[in-house]
Order: structure tokens, then C-alpha cells, then sequence
């Protein structure tokens, strides 16, 4: 259709068909004397091609003629998508009225009556050109209306997408701000009774020392103790508890140690991020979110021990928000794992030969951490999805599928870094963290 928002009639094209050239003649002339662009045809067959090309702004139709008539040229135009909207007049010597009932149903908008009267022609032609030029710009105002309302909707589509984005945030920032109270308090409860039994172990290390040494000087010294004493040597067995009573009590101290490391490490993993960025060892982050998925990685009836194959680079300290971070890292660890259970129940891959590659490097503007497993990939046609917010390829009620979603978001937004996934299926599935130094 034309795009037009003023229409002047005299500028106005008007195509005619008619068989009669002296018709022809007459209705040229009188429409070219009032400033009219006229196009004149006498043959219907090749007339339809002509109003194609030309797009005239109103048609002028004779009723009968030969070959194709004016009512069948008139369906065939209002078929056309390009011309179903050009007004069309029909002329005639008809005076049936059934004749032009049957015209106005096709689509015709009025009727000129043979012999012509030229003011009633011109009067004719001006009223349709006047309701084609309001149709056009009625028109035209729509698609400018709709043309708003889809800007506007696009405008509310992505504030509702960045609202829910930003209630994900919150929603996950509450959770870990939660988390890191509850292990902060856990840790403090913990790290009491355990440094007191550390304390204690210490100096039961040196009691257990001397009482070991001052039995054997009895050995030594009294070789003949008497049958009551010997007797119970034999019952406990004394020389075996002199050997692993001393373990023992190492055990112990080394258990006590364990636990304040992993207290510890949930005091890093879990501590609160303030407004500003502080320069942190990220390889301390993968070590503690590593150690805290360490019950994860061990062997199971089902399987062998997941492996780890770490590959640090020397990294300067770097400014991020290290408890976010270390969220991102538990996320895609996380992720690593089942993907490698998930291909052990498809039969995919070798119970003996799981593997997770935690690798880091640095170039010259960013630092860059790669997570990979060598389980069955992702899927080419999930691969552009992983990162929308809800989608998952994990079993119903095993993901929520905000994970992937929110460590973008973490990245991205908060970072200034990219979180790009590479995935071959059957061959396993990385994932690049770039963060700018």
C-alpha cells in the first residue's frame, strides 16, 4: 500500500479501462482538463499486469466487455493484496439494478452511469479520492500506533525481564547473607569446644609420652613384676598399647585440625561481601568451594572417586566480590559433578575415568578460569538456553534453574567479566570465567 499523509486530487493517478475508445476519449479528457494522471487501457486481459505496475489511486471500470468483464477484473483486483484497497468505480449503460448490486458486492465503491455527466463524474471521483486519502492516513496513524505499542511493549518486556533478574539477585544475596550467618555462627560454636579439645590433646600427647617412657624403665628396672602384674600385661596386651596409644592421640589432634580447617574454610566460603571490591587469592576460592564438595568427589559404591586436576597460574590478588565468586564457583563445580553422575547413569562414560580440570591463566587485561568435566555435554539445541533464568537440562525437582542464570549475572554485572560455556556432546562440557584485571 502507499504511504501517503497528504493527498491532493489533482495529483491523483486514475487508471481507465474501457473497450470503447471514443468512451475512452471523452473520460481522458475530462479528467486530464482537471489536472487528473490518467492511464487508459482498452484491453481487460493485459489491464490487471498494467494496475500492478502503475499503482493507480482510483479505477474506472467498464462493466462489459469482452473476454474478461468488469466484475470479473474487479474480483481478480480485490484478490490482490497489492490492489484488494484501490477504490473502484464501475461505468455503465445498465441501468439493472441487480447489475450493480452484484458490482457493489464485489468491492466496487460507486457507479457512473453512460452517457457521462462530466460535473457528476468529477464530483464522484472526488468524494472516493477524498475517503481513499482518509483510509491512508487512518492507515498510516495505525501503523505508527502499533508501531508504539510494540516499542512499548519491548520497553515493558525488558523492565519485567531486569525486575526479575533483580529479584533472582536479591533473593540469592538474602540466601548466602543468611548462609554466612548461620556457618559464621556454627564455626564460632565449633571452633570452642575444638580448641579446647586441641589444647587439651596437646598436653595428653605429652602425659601419654611420659607414662609410655615410665612403663618401660618398670620393664627395664623389674623384669620379674610377679604373676598378678603379668597376668594383666597379657590381658591388655601392653605392648601394643604402648605402640598406638601415641597414634592414637595424633589421630586425634589431626581430626581436631581438620576440623578448624573446614571451619575455617566455610567462614571464607560464606563471608559477606561489602560494597566495595577487595583484592583476594582466587585459587583460595576454588580450594575452599573444592574442600567443601570434597563428600561429593569421593568414591561411591556405584563409582570411583571423582578427580581433580588442578592447573594454577601464579595470580596477583584480585579485586572482586570474593563471596559471589566463590558462589559462582560452587554453582559450576556443582554442575560438574552431577553432569558426570548423570552420564554414569546413561552409560556414557567410564566409572573409572571421571574427571574435573579446574585450570587458571593470565594475559594482559583479564584473568581466566576454566571449568571443565568430561561428562556427556549439553546438547546443541539447549546450548543458547543454559543461561536463561529456569530452564535446566537436570531431572524434574533436581534444579531450579536459576543457577547458570545468576553466575552471568554475577560475572557480567557485577564483575565486568564474560561466562562463556563450550560444550561437545559425548565429550564433555568447559566453562570460561574471564574477569578484567
Amino acid at each position: 500500500m502507499k504511504s501517503r499523509s497528504t493527498y491532493l486530487d489533482a495529483s491523483a493517478k486514475i487508471f481507465i479501462i474501457d473497450d470503447s475508445y471514443y468512451n475512452l476519449d471523452i473520460l481522458s479528457t475530462i479528467l486530464t482538463e482537471s489536472g487528473y494522471n490518467v492511464v487508459a487501457e482498452m484491453n481487460s486481459e493485459i489491464a490487471f499486469d498494467q494496475i500492478i505496475k502503475c499503482y493507480p489511486d482510483l479505477i474506472i471500470l467498464d462493466v462489459v466487455m469482452p473476454k474478461i468483464d468488469g466484475f470479473k477484473l474487479c474480483e481478480v483486483l480485490h484478490l490482490e493484496p497489492k490492489t484488494k484497497d484501490i477504490p473502484i468505480i464501475f461505468m455503465t449503460a445498465l441501468t439493472d439494478i441487480e447489475q450493480k448490486v452484484k458490482g457493489l458486492n464485489l468491492g466496487a465503491v460507486d457507479y457512473i452511469t453512460k452517457p457521462f455527466q462530466k460535473e457528476e463524474i468529477l464530483a464522484r471521483i472526488q468524494v472516493h479520492l477524498r475517503i481513499r486519502q482518509l483510509n491512508l492516513e487512518l492507515e498510516e496513524q495505525k501503523q505508527q500506533l502499533e508501531q508504539r505499542v510494540q516499542a512499548r511493549t519491548a520497553e515493558l518486556s525488558q523492565a519485567l525481564e531486569n525486575l526479575k533478574q533483580t529479584q533472582l539477585q536479591l533473593v540469592q544475596a538474602e540466601k548466602i547473607s543468611l548462609i554466612g550467618q548461620l556457618v559464621a555462627g556454627v564455626a564460632h560454636e565449633v571452633n570452642n569446644p575444638i580448641g579446647f579439645i586441641a589444647t587439651n590433646l596437646y598436653h595428653a600427647k605429652n602425659y601419654v609420652e611420659d607414662l609410655v617412657h615410665l612403663v618401660q624403665l618398670y620393664q627395664h628396672h623389674f623384669p620379674q613384676p610377679g604373676a598378678s602384674i603379668e597376668k594383666q600385661i597379657e590381658e591388655m596386651d601392653l605392648q601394643h598399647v604402648l605402640e598406638d596409644l601415641p597414634k592414637l592421640v595424633s589421630s586425634m589432634k589431626l581430626g581436631t585440625d581438620s576440623v578448624r580447617g573446614i571451619m575455617q574454610s566455610l567462614r571464607t566460603f560464606s563471608r559477606a561481601d561489602g560494597d566495595t571490591k577487595k583484592a583476594v587469592n582466587i585459587h583460595e576460592g576454588l580450594e575452599t568451594t573444592l574442600m567443601i564438595l570434597q563428600h561429593r568427589l569421593k568414591a561411591k559404591p556405584n563409582r570411583s572417586a571423582i578427580k581433580v586436576i588442578k592447573k594454577y597460574a601464579n595470580l596477583p590478588l584480585i579485586k572482586c566480590y570474593s563471596g559471589q565468586l566463590n558462589q559462582v564457583f560452587m554453582n559450576l563445580l556443582a554442575n560438574a559433578i552431577d553432569a558426570l553422575e548423570d552420564s554414569l547413569m546413561n552409560r556414557d562414560q567410564e566409572a573409572k575415568n571421571l574427571q574435573i580440570h579446574v585450570c587458571t591463566s593470565l594475559d594482559q587485561e583479564r584473568v581466566i578460569i576454566q571449568i571443565a568435566d568430561n561428562g556427556m555435554g549439553i546438547p546443541e539445541s539447549k546450548q543458547n538456553e543454559i543461561f536463561q533464568p529456569f530452564f535446566t537440562t537436570k531431572a524434574e525437582g533436581k534444579g531450579t534453574g536459576l543457577g547458570l542464570s545468576i553466575c552471568q549475572q554475577i560475572i557480567r554485572e557485577q564483575h565486568g567479566g564474560t561466562l562463556e560455556c563450550v560444550s561437545s556432546p559425548g565429550e564433555g562440557t568447559e566453562f570460561l570465567i574471564t574477569i578484567p584485571l
